[in-house]
């Protein structure tokens, strides 16, 4: 029986939920701008990861800061949001820092005793962000990337910040056609970005906004069945 439980680290609460202190596989999801860890406890219980064994998803909950966007509103956000061109107005100190809050994410889950190439980087919107931009850096081998409805951030400095550790790691792509809060333009972009520097894209798009289907999570699944096959 999965149990959920609350930790933190110097950094970042998480929320946490396991079967076993001994997991296959640890899975950290990145929620979106506003939003919180809980957010993906529903979508934890839905992906069926059976064949791969006892999983840990460890969901982090991203500071509270102001967001210029939003009128300077403080929110759960994992960096500032500048104004709506989020290629020429990026908040890349708010950036770096969550690259490094995840990085440490990764580091514990190791010292846990689940090997880096057992644990996947996920997340939505601004978790999705997070995730390439940190997953791209991450010294460690990954098992893979995962990101919903978001983009590539910093994208100039990837291919000279990027770490040889993770070249080729798998990365699954999905967004909505009709997402009016990152266009599906900005999804298809850091596809081609990601292709551009030699990483093998998974890409899937849906009939729908700013959110998560079922035909997305059941595609999911299949990737993270298929990258953590032992």
């Amino acid at each position: 029986m999965a149990t959920t439980t609350m930790t933190t680290t110097p950094a970042l609460q998480t929320i946490e939920v396991a079967s076993t202190d001994r997991p296959a596989a640890s899975i950290i999801v990145l929620h979106g701008l506003g939003a919180d860890g809980t957010d993906f406890l529903a979508f934890a219980d839905e992906v069926d990861l059976a064949p791969v064994g006892p999983v840990r998803w460890v969901l982090p909950r991203a500071p509270v800061r102001p967001v210029t966007i939003n009128g300077g509103q403080p929110m759960r956000a994992w960096y500032d949001i500048l104004g709506t061109d989020l290629a020429r107005r990026e908040d890349a100190a708010g950036l770096r820092a969550s690259f490094a809050a995840v990085q440490a994410l990764v580091e514990r889950e190791v010292a846990r005793g689940v090997p880096s190439q057992r644990i996947v980087l996920a997340g939505f919107s601004q978790g999705c962000a997070i995730t390439l931009g940190a997953g791209l850096r991450c010294p460690q081998r990954l098992a893979a990337l995962v990101g919903m409805s978001g983009y590539l951030p910093l994208a100039a400095a990837s291919a000279a910040e990027r770490s040889t550790a993770n070249a080729g790691v798998p990365i699954f792509l999905a967004h909505g056609r009709d997402d009016p809060v990152v266009p599906l333009a900005r999804g298809s972009a850091a596809r081609d970005e990601l292709q551009a520097l030699g990483y093998p894209v998974e890409w899937h798009e849906y009939p729908m906004e700013h959110s998560v289907c079922i035909e997305e999570v059941r595609a999911l699944q299949a990737f993270l069945r298929r990258v953590l096959a032992a």
